[in-house]
């Protein structure tokens, strides 16, 4: 398989720049795996998707301000996309500059943040936070949210609520799992009533996300690391899901990622986990948890897209992306959604 057989055409009209008055407000594309159907649904619809028993897993990360701006001693501007929280004050970071900072090199941040530059860790750089203010608090007051490259705006105030999900909880993402942000607290509350059952992980979406595919054969990709955990409660709820035979739906690739690595050599109980992944799924896997997921639409010859493309079929996700470019559907994190159920095994 080449990263060509993942491309599809997308004016660049249909690149979602801002999110809709409300969370619910997006279209809601279904996707058959098994027959390759579609139909065109809103959102608010979900609840007629979904049975009792159902259980519903959520990622409940939480975006950071992780997107800092400043200068070198030099004088010449720096900007730094955080992409993972260390202990004691560090962060590995992402750096654009016209020259490289050096190891010991101080950085003048806006907001009148000191850093300095710690040393190189393969693509990032370690950089410790010369301030005793509690790191988190301190992005808080001086960082922006890092919107993904394909929005061309800076980020707003709104932002930092809407590019957000309204369970989000444990801090250390810096992009959104974005499947969540279409649910607002009537609709949890609606499933809640429908007699749909919920859980949570926890995985920490980095900036490689974004990043292309470098390689031709996908067979030969390395995916980024990133750090997830599944509880003894959310893989106790899961292990019992599957056992009596109800449905495990995936709010997101991100809890598909989490599930799928927590299951790796497993075939019926799910253990808890907790560490890194670099889990990559493309076509030809056979996935062991997930049953249907909500997934919002992803960029061309990306790993996310052959992710869907595994679970539904690659001639049945690019057919319906087709349709979704005819029927002017809004795309990527700001976007709409997609709600999918499993093409067959082989």
């Amino acid at each position: 398989m080449r990263k060509s057989d993942f491309h599809f055409d997308l004016p660049t009209e249909l690149i979602a720049q801002a999110p809709l008055t409300t969370r619910v407000a997006s279209r809601l594309l279904c996707l058959d795996g098994t027959s390759g159907r579609i139909d065109d649904r809103m959102f608010p619809d979900l609840p007629q998707l979904l049975r009792p028993g159902d259980l519903l897993v959520f990622n409940d990360t939480r975006v950071i301000p992780a997107r800092l701006y400043g200068e070198k001693d030099s004088g010449g501007r720096i900007e730094l996309l955080i992409e993972r929280l260390l202990p004691a004050q560090r962060v590995l970071a992402q750096c654009r500059a016209s020259k490289p900072p050096r190891p010991g090199q101080r950085l003048r941040l806006d907001g009148g943040v000191s850093v300095t530059v710690c040393g190189r860790r393969g693509e990032f750089y370690e950089i410790e936070f010369d301030s005793p203010e509690p790191l988190l608090t301190l992005l808080d007051r001086v960082g922006h949210i890092p919107l993904p490259p394909y929005i061309s705006r800076p980020d707003a105030g709104s932002d930092r609520e809407r590019y957000q999900t309204v369970y989000a909880r444990v801090p250390g993402a810096v992009a959104a799992p974005t499947a969540g942000l279409h649910f607002d607290a009537a609709m949890l509350a609606r499933l809640e009533a429908l007699g749909v059952e919920t859980a949570f992980v926890t995985l920490h979406v980095g900036a490689g996300t974004f990043q292309p595919l470098r390689v031709d054969e996908i067979t030969q990709h390395r995916m980024h690391a990133e750090w997830l955990e599944v509880s003894a409660t959310t893989a106790a709820r899961v292990t019992t899901a599957k056992a009596e035979g109800r449905r495990v739906v995936a709010v997101g690739t991100t809890v598909v990622r989490a599930l799928e690595t927590a299951a790796r050599g497993k075939e019926h109980a799910l253990p808890p986990f907790s560490g890194e992944t670099d889990i990559f799924i493309y076509p030809g896997y056979r996935f062991r948890m997930v049953d249907a997921l909500i997934t919002n639409f992803h960029l061309p010859e990306s790993t996310l897209l052959m992710l869907v493309c595994a679970f539904a079929g690659t001639a049945h996700v690019l057919h319906a992306y087709r349709h979704a470019v005819q029927e002017r559907y809004r795309f990527f994190s700001y976007g709409d959604a997609m709600f999918v159920t499993p093409a067959p095994h082989p």
